[in-house]
């Protein structure tokens, strides 16, 4: 794990000049490597590269050059399975000076092209080539975006980077408000953009290739492909994610530092700290964040079973406090480098904050609820496709996935979203699924109510024209083949590389290595075969995976209802905490004139519970105030 940047140019660079930048940028990000640095410059280019030393401390040094000078690489991120291909390539004749995954990545590129990478590797990654035999520049993410990686074309010089801060060495910051417009809508951004003009990020799954004659051009090399197995049988489905999820995990454990795991109490994060912690050969530490003071925001009494599953393991509690949101939101922020999707930011932030005491590397459960199915609007958009259906006598997906009468037993789940499905249901009941889903994700609505009338309608006018176009383009999966593997899609494109970026950062800022097993490529490819009658059976929410894990895990983690992701007693603390309401209203108040102040007020002191609306202005305010547009 580190933190890589560089400078790339059609033509010769200037040496000193850009190697200075390059080591500028570098020194801001240097909490992401914090072990080594290294720079290496070409005719065109300079790569450099900040390290967190994770596997072959000792030699993995960067950036890396193969043997004959032809390609050099700078790399952020770990391939698990680079012992697999290291024996394949030893076997065809390649020889290692390293036991780097660092080696295995570029020489299997060397050898055998990125197209046999990108197919054969399993890891989250981001890194740079160039290939001087090709005069080439080469720029990846991995499949989800686990790891970022950022850059700034202005015609003749490309400049990268792991985090935005960077760039911003190089590039004056100006805002995209195409991207504000996107966070409103969504609390994330759309595509490549950034909220920073002219920066844009590399999505996941993509490359970035630069042939320097021509411009760069950016292409997908992996998507999710829905060939739905209709022959197998239920216990193979099970079974088989099961197996996926014990290799997963236990190539994700390989490293030479102390491994740990977040544990929330919640299914997915049970499931790879029980697979994780009984085949850790020493004590394996877990990592659990609580609120003591607020019986509805403490979940750790699951957090404790799990531990008592682990004969040989020990569980750290951390109990962040409305003084620690006072004092490090803006920090948060400038860590984030853009406004993040939820709440659950600030308790990951401090549990990382403890974490680097005790480990140097630590698993997490996300992903599970995009890639299994786990949000609760799933059922809800469920459920009203089950009314429409059995009024209208209709049928859209050709076979049901979920049936009025099958769906009932599930829906005490829906009692605390109450107030959702009044919002959802009062306007565009029985619509088409894609205008149903729209409303389901889209988060405007109270922000909407306090912009001034000239925001508004270049706002709403955005909304309904390109915003619902770009989401058009994404939910409408040719191949998905259901409403729920068309929800889950979507979810895993956008939302996912949102709740990714805050694992990224909110563990990098503390020199913490985050990995997450659930999105082994593996998982979700076959994933995408199951038939969705098979995930979402009777309206189950991560049917599949609760089937797959009864035998390993206590039937109160399978059987939870209760689940909240990571709570936060925002409300309470605003109610209750006369210094936290006046940080609120601090913040809220310095945002730029695109919100009428009267209005604002007005939404912080109704906002019953702590809502989203509150949450998206705090985070606008505080990015605005901290990169100073």
């Amino acid at each position: 794990m580190c933190e890589i940047a560089g400078v790339v140019s059609k033509k010769a660079i200037d040496e000193v000049r850009d190697s200075e930048i390059v080591r500028n940028m570098l020194k801001k990000l240097a909490h992401r490597g914090p072990d080594d640095e290294g720079i290496f410059i070409g005719k065109n280019f300079v790569f450099g590269h900040k390290r967190l030393s994770i596997i072959d401390i000792k030699y993995g040094k960067q950036p890396m050059v193969t043997e004959d000078g032809n390609l050099v690489i700078t790399y952020n991120g770990e391939v698990y399975n680079y012992l697999e291909l290291r024996q394949k390539l030893s076997l065809s004749g390649v020889d290692f000076r390293t036991f780097s995954d660092t080696e295995v990545l570029l020489k299997t590129i060397w050898k055998e092209g990125e197209d046999f990478l990108f197919k054969n590797a399993v890891g989250m990654f981001a890194f740079a080539t160039f290939d001087f035999s090709k005069n080439r520049f080469l720029a990846a993410v991995d499949f989800f975006g686990i790891k970022p990686l950022y850059y700034f074309y202005d015609g003749d010089t490309l400049i990268f980077a792991s985090e935005i801060k960077a760039i911003l060495e190089y590039v004056k910051p100006q805002t995209n408000y195409q991207a504000i417009y996107d966070y409103i809508t969504f609390q994330f951004s759309l595509g490549d953009k950034t909220f920073f003009k002219g920066i844009k990020r590399v999505p996941p799954a993509h490359y970035l290739v630069w042939n320097l004659h021509d411009d760069p051009k950016v292409v997908e090399y992996w998507d999710i492909h829905y060939n739905i197995d209709s022959y197998h049988t239920e216990e193979y489905f099970q079974d088989t994610l099961l197996i996926l999820l014990q290799d997963s995990v236990r190539i994700h454990l390989r490293s030479d530092v102390p491994v740990g795991s977040h544990l929330s109490g919640g299914l997915d994060s049970s499931t790879v700290s029980v697979l994780a912690g009984r085949s850790y050969p020493s004590k394996f530490y877990l990592f659990h964040g609580r609120f003591p003071e607020y019986p509805d925001y403490d979940e750790s009494k699951y957090a404790n079973v799990i531990h008592g599953l682990l004969e040989d393991s020990e569980l750290v509690e951390v109990k962040p406090s409305a003084e620690d949101f006072i004092q490090d939101m803006q920090k948060i922020v400038y860590f984030m480098d853009e406004p993040a999707a939820g709440p659950g930011v600030f308790p990951q932030f401090e549990l990382n904050k403890v974490i680097k005491s005790y480990v140097k590397v630590s698993l997490g459960g996300q992903g599970g609820d995009e890639i299994f199915g786990g949000y609760t609007r799933y059922l809800i958009a469920y459920l009203e496709q089950c009314l429409k259906h059995a009024i209208f006598e209709t049928n859209e997906e050709g076979k049901y996935v979920v049936t009025l009468s099958s769906i009932i037993e599930n829906l005490p789940e829906l009692k605390n979203y109450i107030p959702t499905l009044k919002y959802f249901w009062s306007d565009g009941l029985f619509d088409s699924m894609e205008s149903r889903y729209f409303r389901l994700v889209d988060r405007s609505d109270e922000l909407v109510q306090i912009m001034k009338d000239d925001f508004k309608e270049e706002y709403l006018r955005e909304k309904e024209g390109r915003i619902f176009d770009e989401f058009i383009k994404i939910f409408d999966k040719k191949d998905a083949k259901s409403y729920f593997n068309k929800m889950t899609y979507f979810d895993m494109k956008t939302l996912l590389p949102a709740l990714l970026h805050v694992e990224d950062r909110v563990s990098m800022a503390h020199s913490i290595e985050s990995r997450v097993p659930i999105l082994d490529r593996r998982i979700p490819e076959f994933m995408a075969t199951v038939p969705p009658t098979i995930k979402f059976k009777n309206g189950t929410l991560k049917y599949l995976l609760k089937k797959s894990v009864e035998n390993i895990l206590p039937r109160e983690i399978v059987g939870r209802k209760d689940k909240k992701g990571f709570p936060v007693p925002l409300n309470e603390w605003i109610t209750e905490n006369k210094k936290f309401r006046e940080f609120v209203f601090d913040v809220a108040f310095s945002l730029p004139d695109i919100f009428d102040r009267t209005k604002v007020e007005l939404l912080v002191n109704r906002a019953r519970p702590f809502s989203r609306g509150v949450w998206g202005l705090i985070n606008l305010s505080l990015w605005f105030s901290t990169f100073r547009l």
